[in-house]
C-alpha cells in the first residue's frame, strides 16, 4: 500500500492537530502515513509557502495528502484549502457549529489553546512540573502531605514520565517512589509513604517489556536480566498486594492513558484543563 502524507497546520506549535489527527490515525493500522507538522503559521507568506509543500506531496506520492489543521484567521484557513488535500479543519467541523449552538461568534483568536492567555494555568503547570522534578526517583520525600498522587513501582515502570505528563497537562502534583532492594527484599514500605497511603497508585508492567526496555538502558549486567526482572515485578505486586495499593499495568498503555486511569482510580482533581 502507497504511503500517504499527512499534514498538521497550526498558526501555534501544532499540538492539538496533532494529538485529534494521530488519534484518527491510529484507526488505520493497514496504511502507512508520513507525517509533517508545519506549526506557527501565521503570516500569507507562511500559509503560501505550506501550500506549495502540500501540492509537492501530492505531486509526488500520486495521492492527495491528508490535512489536519487548526488555523483561526479565516484568511489563512482560505488560502491553505487551495492545496491539494483532503481538508479535515477542526474549526470547521466544531467551532462553527458551537457559535450556532451559543449564538455568539468565537473571538478567532490564535494561541488561546495553548499560549500564555491563562496565566494561572500556565503557572500551576510549571509549578507543578517543578513538583514533580523534585520528587522523581524519591529523590526528597519530605513534600509528600503536597502530593495529589504518589507512584511506585519497580525501576522503567513508567513512573517519571507519568508524573511529569500529569504536571504539565493537568497541574497535578505528582511524585514518585522506586521500589528498591530494601523494600523489595523485606516487602515493606517505608513509613514515609504508609503516612501518605490514600495518595499510593502502583505501576506495574509485563517483565518481557521491562527487560526490553532496561537492555535499551543498560544491556549488560543483572539490572536488565530476565530473572531480576521477574523477581522485582513478582514482589512490587505482592506490596501492592499486601497494602492494598491500586496499580495499573502500563504494558500497552500510552501515558495518556497511564494518566486518565490514575485520575480516575484516585478522584484527583484535575487543576488545569487541557
Amino acid at each position: 500500500m502507497s504511503e500517504r502524507t499527512v499534514f498538521f497546520l497550526s498558526d501555534q506549535t501544532g499540538v492539538t492537530a496533532e494529538t485529534l489527527g494521530h488519534s484518527l490515525l491510529t484507526q488505520f493500522n493497514s496504511q502507512d502515513f508520513r507525517q509533517v507538522t508545519l506549526p506557527f503559521i501565521d503570516s500569507d507568506d507562511k500559509a503560501e509557502e505550506a501550500v506549495r509543500k502540500i501540492n509537492a506531496a501530492a505531486e509526488k506520492g500520486g495521492l492527495r495528502p491528508i490535512v489536519f489543521s487548526t488555523l483561526v484567521q479565516d484568511d489563512f484557513r482560505s488560502t491553505i484549502r487551495q492545496a491539494e488535500g483532503l481538508h479535515l479543519d477542526i474549526f470547521d467541523a466544531f467551532l462553527e457549529p458551537l457559535e450556532r449552538e451559543l449564538q455568539q461568534k468565537s473571538t478567532h483568536e490564535p494561541g488561546r489553546a495553548h499560549g500564555m492567555s491563562d496565566i494561572d494555568s500556565y503557572m500551576k503547570r510549571i509549578e507543578a512540573t517543578n513538583f514533580a522534578l523534585a520528587n522523581d526517583d524519591g529523590g526528597i520525600t519530605r513534600n509528600y502531605e503536597v502530593a495529589d498522587v504518589i507512584l511506585i513501582g519497580v525501576s522503567r515502570s513508567g513512573k517519571t514520565p507519568t508524573c511529569l505528563y500529569l504536571a504539565l497537562q493537568y497541574g497535578v502534583y505528582a511524585a514518585n517512589f522506586p521500589l528498591t532492594d530494601e523494600e523489595l527484599d523485606s516487602g515493606t514500605l517505608p513509613d514515609i509513604l504508609l503516612s501518605q497511603k490514600e495518595k499510593l497508585v502502583g505501576l506495574t508492567i509485563a517483565p518481557t517489556r521491562l527487560q526490553q526496555i532496561r537492555k535499551e538502558r543498560r544491556a549488560l549486567g543483572q539490572y536488565s536480566s530476565a530473572q531480576q526482572v521477574r523477581y522485582e515485578l513478582r514482589e512490587a505486586e505482592k506490596i501492592f498486594s499486601k497494602y492494598d495499593v491500586p496499580h495499573i499495568n502500563t504494558t500497552e498503555l500510552s501515558i495518556e492513558e497511564i494518566a486518565s486511569r490514575i485520575l480516575n482510580t484516585t478522584g484527583v482533581e484535575r487543576r488545569v484543563r487541557p
